[in-house]
Order: structure tokens, then sequence, then C-alpha cells
């Protein structure tokens, strides 16, 4: 009898599948191909299960012990290989205030035109804006190389229709969940409608966004009406995917708690923002707390192509008069998509001319980040990787790609969704980016 033959006689199964379970995911593909019994626990999925849980609770002891300021991910093109090719990087933003990189994962090909909407507990979803396309959505792990394509409902009779979609992950239930809103923003009388998928049944069904103050509740004011266009990218707090909603008359912020999955409406302040002057509004979290970010004309610098960013913040969740304006911040000029939500400690990722930048809000200091080319960004109080699609029906992008260069599959013209700030991502408390003493963020590889 050979030595390894009586040393995995004297380990028993549960030990060495604890043993397994506390190793990274790297070494794990690596070591389901030193047996059959290794490969068949590895890919289990009540293993799986256990080695995302045993993660999560490491990664909420990293931030209790204020370890590290958190990470940023971010979306860049390959400098070394062609022009269409990207990565996804993650680095830490360390407590001395210089980066270090992580990760760089190679985006594949078949998701040149896709867009990043959501991330959670290592898995990216991925959609599309096009019309004829945003039925299709992608769950993603880079880690071990493998991703799952969702056909979500064709909504008939929308005409012009967009989708909004948020990706979390719901701890109370052990499941990851897709909440679509389907609008069609042209016709005002045209209801939303709304499907969540569930990754446990890997299937979709219709939820309906039922608020009483939306049917016009008698008791409820005010009476919103019909819901013509959800605005996202979601937001995720407070175990709730929040984006911003409007009606006829009426702008607000629309929940959807991810574990009951119930629909909450939470009012702003009326006219909070001048819809005159505003060029766009975006939510975000801010040091913990829900707030709503309004970007300006400056008209006291119409020739310098500056703008004001309005910061209201929610200090008491859920309760519309505790909505505060916090700052007004002068700044540069900023597109939609270039304001990428807070880090930890409140600073303002946004991409302006300057290049990617944090601001703090109440210094009103820029602090230039060594992140070049970056078309994505959000921040994570955490970052880890895992093993959810190992297991069950998905495909490998080895497979994809072959059967994209075999014609056998073809995947045209994928628009972005843009990101949930962490929209569907990990919650935030560990403290943020600061600058360095020179302004610039030094990453190191």
């Amino acid at each position: 009898m050979s030595r390894a033959k009586t040393m995995r006689e004297r380990v028993p199964d549960d030990i060495v599948e604890d043993i397994l379970g506390r190793l990274p995911v790297k070494s794990l593909i690596r070591f389901r191909c030193v047996s059959k019994s290794c490969n068949s626990i590895i890919t289990g999925t009540t293993f799986i299960n256990n080695h995302l849980k045993l993660n999560l609770s490491q990664c909420e002891s990293l931030i209790s012990t204020n370890s590290r300021s958190g990470y940023l991910l971010y979306t860049t093109k390959d400098k070394n290989s062609s022009p269409s090719s990207k990565q996804l990087c993650t680095v830490v933003c360390n407590n001395d205030r210089t980066l270090t990189q992580v990760s760089r994962f190679e985006i594949p090909s078949f998701f040149d035109k896709y867009m990043i909407v959501g991330f959670c507990s290592g898995l990216f979803c991925l959609a599309s804006r096009d019309k004829e396309l945003c039925h299709i959505i992608y769950l993603w792990n880079p880690s071990i190389r493998m991703f799952k394509k969702l056909v979500a409902t064709r909504f008939n009779g929308k005409h012009n229709e967009t989708a909004t979609i948020g990706f979390a992950y719901d701890s109370l239930n052990n499941d990851f969940k897709i909440l679509r809103i389907v609008c069609n923003a042209m016709f005002n009388e045209s209801e939303a409608e709304a499907e969540i998928y569930t990754f446990s049944s890997d299937s979709w069904r219709k939820v309906e966004i039922s608020m009483e103050s939306l049917r016009g509740c008698a008791v409820t004011e005010p009476k919103l009406g019909t819901i013509y266009c959800v605005l996202g990218p979601f937001t995720f707090y407070n175990g709730a995917l929040h984006a911003s909603a409007f009606t006829v008359g009426y702008s607000f912020i629309l929940s959807f708690d991810i574990s009951d999955e119930s629909f909450h409406e939470i009012m702003m302040p009326r006219n909070h923002f001048n819809p005159l002057t505003t060029n766009f509004t975006k939510l975000a979290v801010y040091k913990g707390l829900p707030a709503k970010f309004g970007f300006a004309h400056d008209f006291g610098n119409v020739g310098n192509g500056r703008v004001l960013c309005h910061v209201w913040v929610m200090e008491e969740y859920g309760v519309p008069e505790s909505w505060t304006r916090k700052f007004v911040i002068p700044m540069k000029w900023v597109r939609w998509e270039h304001f990428f939500g807070c880090t930890n400690n409140g600073e303002l990722l946004i991409k302006n001319a300057t290049g990617l930048v944090s601001i703090d809000p109440e210094s009103q200091n820029q602090n230039i980040l060594a992140i070049e080319d970056a078309n994505w960004v959000a921040f994570s109080a955490n970052s880890m990787e895992s093993l959810v699609l190992l297991d069950g029906d998905r495909e490998t992008e080895r497979e994809e790609e072959e059967e994209k260069n075999s014609n056998v599959c073809s995947m045209d013209d994928l628009g972005g969704g843009g990101a949930l700030g962490s929209g569907g991502g990990l919650g935030s408390s560990s403290s943020g980016l600061g600058s360095s003493g020179d302004g610039h963020s030094r990453a190191t590889s």
C-alpha cells in the first residue's frame, strides 16, 4: 500500500474539505487535476457555497480591522495587445495612499461591446443597451474564466424600450439575484415592467412594481401615478437596490429589497434640483449613507467649462425629511458616464480632462489617480474571488471564442448599462482613498 494512499485513508473527507475550503481560487483550480475525488469536491455545489461564505466572512474581518482602505476596479485597454483588447484590473488602496495592483484579467473579445452593470462576490454582470439585445445578460467569473448566458423576457409592445439592471447577492437566502426593469421612456403612459432572476432557480419571473402610492392610495401622498422611466445604474445599500424613477410630475428613488423582493419609494425634497440648470443626477453611497449628486451649470464660470456638484445626503434611511444638502463643489466639466460614485471616506471618483481623480468634498482637494484610460471604474470595500459558476450549466471563455470564430454564435453590438457604483456590488464601510503629498496616488505592481 502506497504512502499516499495511507495518508488519504487517514484524513477524513470533512477535514479535506475544510483544508481545501481555505485555499485561494487559483490553487483550487490547479488542484482539480490532482485526482477525481479532489475535482468532485471542488466542483460540488456545497463546497462552492461554503467557500463563498468563508471568503465573505474573511472580507468582513478585513474591513473591521481597517487593514486596507478598499479597492478600485476598472476596465482599460491592453496596450500590449490588439486595439480592441481590454482588461479588468483591481488595485488595493493602501493606508499609505499608494495603489498596488491585485489582479488583471483579460476581458474576452465577445464582451467587446458589453458593459459591467454590477458585481459582487467575484461575479460580474454584463448587459446591453441595444433594444434588440437588451434581453441578453451575462454572468462572468474572471477568476475561473467561466460565464453563464441568461435570456430574459422580450416584452411585447415596448417601442424604444430600455432596460435597467441591478445585480446583488442576497446574504439571507444565499442567492445571487438580478433585477431587470423595462421602460418605454418615449411614451409616458406605458408602465414599467419588472422581472427578477434568481441564481438558485436559474429562472426569471415577473414581479409587480406594487407600491400603494403608485396606485393612488387615498391615504398616501403624493399620488405618484405610473412609472415610465427608471434610470440606472442601481446602487446597492442597506440590503436593497436603488435607482432614480420618474412619473409624470415626480421623481423619486425606487428601492427593491433583495431578500423579500418588495418595492418601496423614497421621496426627495421637492425641487431639490433645478431642472433648467441641472445636467444630470446620480445616486451613490456617501460615507455609508444614501446620497444624490446633481451636476449643474456654474453660471459664474460659463466660459471656463465648470459645473457645480450639489451633494444631498439622507442622514436617516427612509426618512425624506432627513435629506440634507451637504456640499456644493465647483469642478471641471463632468459627463454622466464619468461619475463613478464615492470611496468609503466620501471622496468622489470622477474622470475629467485631467484624467481619473478623487475629490474630497470637504476640502475640495483633487487627487490625480495613477490609472490611465479607465472607461469603467468602481470602488469596493473588499475584493474577493469565488468558485461560483464552476458547477452546473456554464461555458468557458475558450468555448465561446471557438464558437464565435466558427460562426456558430454571433454577438453583435452590445452596449453598456452603466455601473452600480457598486450598485449591485459589495457593501462598504472601511476608510477610503486619500491623496499623496504630491497630489498623485502611486501604483505599484
